[in-house]
């Protein structure tokens, strides 16, 4: 899921390696290079005023499949992102929405708010519970904001190949304590295209001792803009997978008339 200024919707992820044994108290020594990546990662043109369909497909270790669709709405607000969301299907999540304030400040706090219609209120999620899954996914809450580069200090590993395209193969590791509980990751490994700096293929490290590991699967154009189409979150403890996560996106629009007003509580809560 997971996940970065002005990159694509949810593709800020992570692939494999040795679980650390501990989280060092200390930040790592930093990579230039792999910094001077991250960085281009972080300025790429998203696109704005961005309107799409998703399909939210969620298989649980038996292989037992449920769907969710969704209508979700993206504005850029200065360098700040707002997103709203509305779960459109089944019965039993229609109506839910979500808000996110998705701050470019390394200082401010992102501020993100869950709508349940069954309590007719809204809920902010508090820093400690963004490490929880979002509507029962493996993205968390903290993998629906950006990244930020001060955060986490860089390693460039090695140059690979992924489904044709060169890569960059990077280290991420957080820089603070706080940024492990907030996120309930120890460590990523990111590959990073080389053609267009989009994270096509990584891994978390969860707390938990599991491994979280993303691809993006249909990767395109549009108005302009390279947009992940298709993605696929899977978590494993060991060898097993114990959950996984498809997104698949439709109907994808730039550069819609999206008024400010739209992203406030008021219209999670209201609806449109």
């Amino acid at each position: 899921m997971t996940i970065m200024k002005r990159a694509t919707g949810f593709a800020m992820v992570m692939v494999l390696g040795a679980l650390l044994a501990a989280f060092p108290n200390v930040a790592v020594a930093d990579d230039a290079k792999a910094r001077e990546i991250m960085q281009q990662v972080e300025d790429r043109d998203e696109g704005d005023n961005m309107t799409s369909e998703m399909e939210m497909t969620l298989i649980d270790k038996s292989g037992s499949r449920r769907i969710r669709r969704i209508k979700s709405f993206t504005k850029f607000f200065g360098e700040d992102r707002y997103r709203l969301m509305f779960f459109q299907h089944p019965a039993d999540v229609k109506d839910t929405g979500f808000l996110t304030y998705d701050y470019d400040t390394p200082e401010k706090s992102d501020d993100q708010w869950l709508y349940l219609p069954a309590l007719r209120k809204s809920k902010r999620i508090a820093t400690e519970d963004k490490s929880g899954s979002f509507m029962g996914s493996d993205f968390t809450y903290y993998d629906m904001t950006r990244r930020i580069t001060e955060d986490y200090d860089y390693k460039l590993l090695k140059e690979d190949t992924v489904n044709g395209a060169r890569t960059w193969i990077i280290e991420s590791i957080p820089r603070r304590k706080e940024i492990v509980e907030e996120s309930g990751y120890t460590k990523s490994v990111l590959f990073v295209r080389q053609d267009n700096y989009m994270v096509i293929r990584g891994v978390h490290w969860l707390k938990d001792g599991r491994l979280r590991y993303l691809e993006i699967m249909d990767l395109k154009q549009i108005a302009g803009i390279w947009t992940a189409l298709e993605i696929h979150m899977t978590t494993k403890a060991g060898k097993a997978v114990t959950h996984k996560t498809e997104l698949k996106f439709s109907d994808v629009k730039f550069n819609q008339n999206l008024a400010d007003d739209m992203f406030t509580v008021r219209v999670l809560e209201k609806g449109l």
